[in-house]
């Protein structure tokens, strides 16, 4: 078995692990690892087919920025975040074990030009970036998905803010001068008399 087999096999089988434990795990946080883990195995398979902006920019915008808002989103979800702190490490050899996993793989996809090992052939010239043909394909052959992907998003965007508006316009806490000068004294002081007690 080749070597670029046996690392796409690999990170393929990591890959569906991941993914599966992504939906199936009960702790929101062990969710969010194994999708980190699925982000990252799935990155090495970009640059596995030499298409090193799509796996650089799914590293790098996707675990870098979406997953942050993932983990507000846990944050949100009114989690024990003491029973949390309690099982740190409980969670730690599953974090440490992902993050090897992670960086085998890297060193694996990474290291395969670095000794020399055959990976798959260019789709593109040896002159041409392969970002510049993404870029062209996306505003030739595949301008409709784009824009549909576009119009979806915007969709996702509104429906976040109908889901958080909390209704009317809200009071202000600006104090208004023409109500404060009709205030009488004996508005704003009240005396109180009271019983003197005594030992």
């Amino acid at each position: 078995m080749e070597f670029q087999t046996a690392v796409f096999l690999f990170l393929a089988a990591i890959l569906i692990y991941a993914a599966l434990r992504v939906i199936t795990a009960r702790n929101p946080v062990t969710a969010v690892l194994h999708l980190m883990l699925a982000f990252f195995t799935t990155g090495g398979i970009w640059l596995m087919m030499q298409a090193e902006f799509l796996g650089i920019a799914l590293i790098v915008v996707y675990v870098g920025a979406v997953m942050v808002l993932f983990l507000f989103v846990v944050m949100m979800l009114d989690l024990n975040f003491d029973q949390l702190r309690q099982g740190f490490w409980r969670y730690l050899p599953l974090g440490a074990m992902l993050g090897l996993v992670m960086v085998l793989e890297m060193g694996l996809v990474l290291g395969s030009k670095y000794f020399q090992v055959p990976l798959s052939e260019a789709a593109v010239e040896p002159g041409i970036s392969n970002t510049r043909e993404l870029g062209a394909l996306l505003v030739t052959d595949y301008v409709f998905p784009f824009e549909l992907a576009a119009v979806i998003l915007l969709v996702g965007m509104v429906a976040a803010v109908v889901l958080t508006f909390r209704g009317g316009p809200k009071r202000s806490r600006v104090p208004n001068p023409s109500t404060q000068l009709y205030v009488k004294a004996k508005d704003r002081v009240r005396v109180l008399q009271m019983p003197v007690e005594k030992d």
